[in-house]
């Protein structure tokens, strides 16, 4: 059963979200995503651009919310597509994700709703977790991993 407000799913145009990849010193924060698309894997918080809000102010709101955690950005690392296609070849989900690189600044980090569990994790260990297809691809983008 799908866990997203209406019009997530098979949306008539892309939504607008932000992923926000939090750095504190050599680790940074992952995410287990609690809900399609990517539930049960690894990725960064995340979540969508509200009406009226800047993608900004949105990184920063997500941030506490998802996390707890206060957060300042540092840096847009790039834009991500994530299009996901049933068996039929309709697109289910359709997202533009424009991501940030953050640092703590203050809160205090734990996991809420949108994330079955939430560790800091240094990059060296990244690929001992089930990782989500678009970190992998905004990883290698900005040169993290291989």
């Amino acid at each position: 059963m799908e866990t997203l407000s209406p019009g997530r799913l098979y949306p008539d145009r892309p939504i607008v979200g932000v992923g926000m990849l939090i750095r504190k010193g050599s680790e940074y924060l992952l995410i287990k995503r609690a809900a399609d698309p990517d539930k049960d894997l690894w990725s960064i918080p995340g979540g969508l651009v509200e009406i009226g809000e800047k993608a900004v102010e949105a990184a920063v709101r997500e941030a506490k919310e998802e996390t707890g955690l206060d957060i300042e950005l540092r840096d847009i690392l790039g834009v991500v597509d994530k299009i996901v296609k049933d068996e039929s070849g309709q697109v289910k989900y359709h997202f533009i994700i424009i991501d940030y690189l953050a640092e703590p600044i203050g809160g205090k980090m734990e996991h809420h709703d949108d994330a079955l569990d939430a560790k800091w994790v240094r990059l060296s260990d990244f690929r001992d977790y089930e990782l989500s297809p678009t970190l992998v691809e905004l990883l290698v983008r900005i040169k993290l991993l291989n």
